[in-house]
């Protein structure tokens, strides 16, 4: 059994009879994944801002980054591959796009979820005066639902 098989089964343990008459089980994979890639993006968000930037500029010197948001371009790059990986074998898996065509529509819808992000970040941070770890989840919570409809309806969309 492949590990993408593995965390599906492991979510459908938890698919219950109360869960699915409101949740369809697509969105419910949807739902558990994202969330879990979310996690893992806010962990490590917060360990690189706190901990590898300790809150400092970082000037690598012909511009320079404020931490908060120097640590979404590290962090970014690392849940784009898990997120990828876990809604095409785990989510999505009725999808017959060739990989390359979903990898670049979800590399598309990305960009609009790190749009989204970042201008909710220099919004809650600067504008607002919030600190950057919980900015950075209510951004997160706000793309959700644009990145799944993209994902459903675009970059992993039933073919024929």
């Amino acid at each position: 059994m492949v590990l993408s098989d593995k965390i599906r089964k492991v979510i459908n343990w938890f698919y219950i009879p109360a869960v699915s008459r409101i949740v369809p089980h697509q969105t419910f994979l949807y739902a558990v994944c994202g969330g879990g890639n979310m996690f893992l993006n806010w962990v490590l968000y917060s360990v690189i801002y706190n901990f590898v930037l300790q809150k400092e500029v970082v000037d690598l010197g012909f511009i320079s980054f404020s931490a908060h948001v120097m640590t979404y371009w590290i962090v970014v790059p690392i849940t784009f591959y898990t997120g990828f990986w876990l809604n095409k074998y785990v989510t999505f898996t009725e999808s017959k796009l060739r990989t390359r065509v979903q990898l670049n529509r979800y590399f598309i819808s990305v960009l609009g979820s790190m749009l989204l992000s970042l201008i909710g970040l220099k919004f809650f941070v600067d504008v607002i005066g919030i600190y950057p770890t919980p900015s950075y989840i209510i951004t997160s919570c706000i793309s959700v639902i644009y990145s799944y409809l993209m994902q459903k309806y675009f970059t992993f969309r039933k073919v024929g």
